[in-house]
């Protein structure tokens, strides 16, 4: 997206803001004019050049106004800034992490850990600021407009010589264009490779410690520091090189400009008060020239942020980085989103299903399932064969191709259709957040905590544990065992009474009587399904009358429980079936079985 559409788009996302950003540091800019045509009145009388039209307490008092006007206008002026600055990097991170939270589940991070932050930090505040400076050159702007038709009445010569060094100003700042950004991208990238080492650390430090890489992995954050170093310090020398350079070059017209007064001054054309204006209006005539330099480098990068963050929008619509929406930042939060319930699930069906990783060529391929409602449907095969790829497309969190229907009716956008209360999914490596027990197995919502936390088989761990419920798991649960990080993503999907129950190889880190007592009590209300086994029917308070259970594992008690195996092989399905009748006629699913004939017994 050009950086022009950008900014425009953003002042006018709440424009009313901007608007009264721009009067009140416009006032704040033209602060000076006043103080500097009184200064001029003043000399003009003490010297005999004009008549005074005040006395001098008459001055001292304008002077006196003038200043306390100036001290309300910077006091308004940074309340406006203030929160225009906050809306605008609010929009820019809201749509950033609205992206984000939108795409696909596998690929919900484009780019590292470490890289984002970025994104979300530096960018955003990059373009923030920027917005801010556009206010500031409105206000020098017009005061520039006015002061210069006021000197140039009174002396067009000189007046030129306050105005010329701007235009090399920006010639220098075109010059330096392309290496300012090549050195800015740089520093961001070798940022970016710290903060996503750094982040990887953080979350892989048992990994680290039992390899004893402890040393290796030092010397590596060592070294992308000393890359960063050198890389940040050439981005600031080229900046400060180049404020140095337009500084030098307001100073050397400043010098002129009095060399061109004195000389004036000698024959009688330039009286003292023109002089004290002159002056008065210098520094910030100066100060606009140094400012308007800055201002075209930091819109430069700014375009360069804007790139970036768009970049990490991948597949986003043009413009999506800076498109309005509503940030509901005052007042009562807004009700979460939930999904209409509907009519409770009959069957989840799938019809070619066909999902292929871009690297590897691996995933699934024309894959057809039919889930009753009810039913225990268990999804195996080999590893790599693509169970829980199959899974991941079936609930919308990788982008397949294929149908899906609920209960007969097409599902356009299983994402975000297939969620509780319909469908509630526990991954393979389930992810725990830093907080306590109770807040990873409800995340913010009302639920039967008990019912869910004995279907999970979790009160003897909860009894151990010296905080129970208000146990702090640490980052990713790591005071937790694997059994128990496996036992609170469950809970955290029954406490959540979903139609249907989607669990990736839910048991793989539990002991042969923990498994047992957990399927016991997920199949102790019976199940009922239409065309399949038949059963009371199912009354409890945490599933739903009707649940469907579909799970990946290869543990034969699973096996055995379930009223369909779909067998998958290198991504098809291979067969489908009950055990007995897969064991009798498949040879891949006889291979599975003898594979690890204690599996689950």
């Amino acid at each position: 997206m050009k950086t022009n559409n950008a900014f425009w788009r953003l002042i006018r996302f709440r424009p009313w803001r901007y608007t009264a950003n721009v009067i009140a540091w416009t006032l704040i800019h033209l602060s000076p004019l006043a103080p500097g045509l009184i200064v001029k009145a003043f000399f003009d009388h003490l010297t005999g050049g004009a008549q005074a039209t005040f006395g001098l307490t008459t001055i001292l008092v304008l002077l006196a106004l003038s200043g306390l006007f100036k001290v309300l206008a910077i006091f308004s002026g940074a309340f406006t800034d203030l929160h225009h600055r906050f809306y605008i990097v609010s929009l820019l991170r809201r749509n950033l992490l609205a992206h984000v939270l939108s795409r696909p589940g596998a690929a919900s991070a484009p780019e590292s850990p470490g890289e984002a932050i970025t994104r979300f930090r530096e960018d955003a505040r990059h373009v923030e600021d920027t917005m801010s400076w556009t206010v500031d050159m409105v206000g020098m702007a017009a005061f520039s407009c006015v002061s210069l038709w006021t000197l140039a009445s009174i002396n067009l010569k000189i007046t030129l010589f306050v105005f010329l060094p701007l235009l090399v100003v920006v010639g220098l700042v075109r010059s330096f264009y392309d290496r300012l950004e090549k050195a800015r991208q740089a520093s961001r990238d070798a940022t970016d490779k710290v903060t996503g080492l750094i982040s990887e650390i953080f979350g892989g430090v048992q990994a680290i410690q039992v390899a004893g890489a402890e040393p290796h992995v030092l010397a590596q954050l060592d070294r992308l520091n000393k890359e960063r170093r050198r890389y940040v310090l050439r981005d600031r020398l080229l900046t400060i090189l180049l404020e140095q350079v337009m500084g030098n070059i307001a100073s050397l017209g400043t010098g002129m400009i009095l060399l061109l007064a004195a000389d004036s001054m000698k024959t009688g054309t330039f009286t003292v008060g023109d002089f004290a204006l002159f002056v008065s209006y210098l520094d910030v005539s100066t100060f606009f020239t140094k400012f308007i330099g800055r201002f075209l480098a930091q819109y430069t990068l700014s375009g360069f942020a804007i790139r970036r963050m768009s970049a990490y929008m991948e597949g986003a619509a043009p413009g999506a980085l800076v498109a309005h929406n509503e940030l509901p930042l005052t007042g009562a939060l807004p009700p979460l989103p939930t999904p209409a319930e509907g009519a409770p699930l009959m069957a989840l069906t799938a019809k070619g299903l066909r999902y292929r990783y871009p690297d590897s060529g691996r995933g699934v391929e024309g894959v057809d399932l039919t889930i009753p409602r009810g039913s225990f449907t268990v999804v195996t095969g080999r590893i790599g064969s693509g169970k829980t790829t199959l899974l991941r497309a079936l609930l919308g969190l990788l982008p397949a191709e294929g149908e899906i229907r609920w209960n007969g009716a097409p599902v356009a956008d299983p994402g975000n259709f297939l969620v509780p209360p319909r469908v509630a999914y526990t991954p393979q490596v389930p992810i725990l957040f830093t907080g306590t027990v109770a807040e990873n197995i409800l995340l913010g919502i009302e639920g039967d905590m008990d019912a869910a936390i004995h279907r999970a088989v979790l009160e003897p761990d909860l009894a151990a544990m010296p905080g129970g419920l208000a146990t702090v798991v640490g980052t990713r649960g790591f005071r937790l065992s694997g059994g128990q990080v496996q036992r609170v993503a469950a809970a955290r999907m029954f406490v959540r009474t979903p139609d249907l129950l989607v669990c990736d190889d839910l048991s793989s880190a539990l002991d042969v009587e923990t498994e047992q007592q957990l399927w016991s009590r997920v199949f102790s209300e019976g199940r009922s399904p239409a065309g399949l086994k038949s059963h009371s029917p199912r009354s409890s308070p945490v599933g739903r009358p009707g649940s469907t259970v579909l799970a990946v594992s290869h543990r034969r008690a699973v096996l055995r429980r379930a009223d369909q195996i779909i067998l998958l092989q290198e991504g098809r399905v291979a067969d489908q079936g009950i055990l007995d009748e897969l064991l009798a006629r498949s040879p891949e699913m006889q291979a599975l079985w003898q594979a690890d004939p204690e599996a689950g017994e």
